[in-house]
């Protein structure tokens, strides 16, 4: 069977901030996030455009996908690379943290793939890259990133990216549960919600969160190891205060010191 979605070629260099090198042949286009290029060779051209060019209902289309991306707190436009010029062109994007960035040939599996909004990194042309609610309330109001998505669909590959090492799992009519904020993306049709974690002992002091992921079905799911968002506490927490600069990490004293100074 054909593809619809431009066929790219890619290498992943690096090992904990990686770069995905993608190659296009003449005419050939990939789509990226605002902001993820890091660099291209001569001949390839960028153009930011409203949406990721598969949008069906011409300019309405295109504004209905961008006020969603808008409410979401994403960017309006995405940014396109083409190849204009002779033989093979290499254009490459890399993660903005510490983590992998993850390939997915959505030829392969024939099914789209649901990831968190921040996750999405670039795609090859011809993909639709839309943003998805979860419709359940519990997820809503509890799951973090997991009430807000990102829909990747067609028959291209995708490249995702996620703090630390990522983990896929592959269940079979199975149930997983995960940190709510682990989840970096599942298969379409695996159902996704969020259930307390145990009893109130182990939500208050368990030190698992009140509230986990559970995704049930048959499906790939791909599962992150560092969150962003448990990456910036460690800074923040790890952080100097004002003034205490002199009490470094490697100090014996540390927060003991800035007691005696006052602090």
């Amino acid at each position: 069977m054909s593809r619809t979605s431009h066929e790219v070629d890619y290498e992943i260099l690096g090992q904990s901030l990686q770069v995905v090198e993608v190659e296009l042949d003449p005419g050939e286009t990939v789509i990226a996030e605002a902001g993820a290029m890091n660099y291209m060779e001569d001949g390839i051209t960028f153009e930011t455009r409203m949406g990721d060019g598969s949008e069906a209902g011409g300019l309405l289309g295109k504004l209905f996908g961008a006020g969603k991306r808008l409410l979401t707190g994403e960017s309006l436009f995405l940014t396109h690379f083409t190849n204009r010029g002779m033989g093979k062109k290499r254009v490459a994007f890399s993660s903005p943290f510490p983590g992998q960035i993850v390939p997915v040939d959505l030829g392969q599996s024939r099914r789209a793939i649901m990831c968190q909004k921040d996750s999405f990194l670039c795609a090859a042309y011809g993909t639709r890259v839309s943003m998805a609610f979860n419709r359940r309330l519990g997820a809503g109001f509890f799951g973090g990133e997991g009430f807000i998505m990102q829909k990747m669909e067609g028959d291209g590959k995708v490249f995702m990216h996620a703090g630390g090492h990522v983990v896929k799992k592959q269940l079979n009519n199975e149930i997983i549960r995960i940190d709510t904020g682990c989840v970096v993306a599942f298969e379409e049709g695996i159902d996704f919600d969020i259930e307390r974690a145990g009893n109130l002992r182990s939500m208050l002091f368990g030190g698992e969160g009140v509230f986990l992921a559970t995704l049930r079905g048959t499906g790939s799911v791909w599962i992150q190891s560092l969150p962003l968002s448990r990456l910036a506490d460690r800074i923040i927490a790890s952080a100097p205060s004002v003034g205490g600069a002199a009490h470094g990490e490697g100090s014996v004293l540390g927060g003991l010191g800035r007691i005696l100074d006052g602090d």
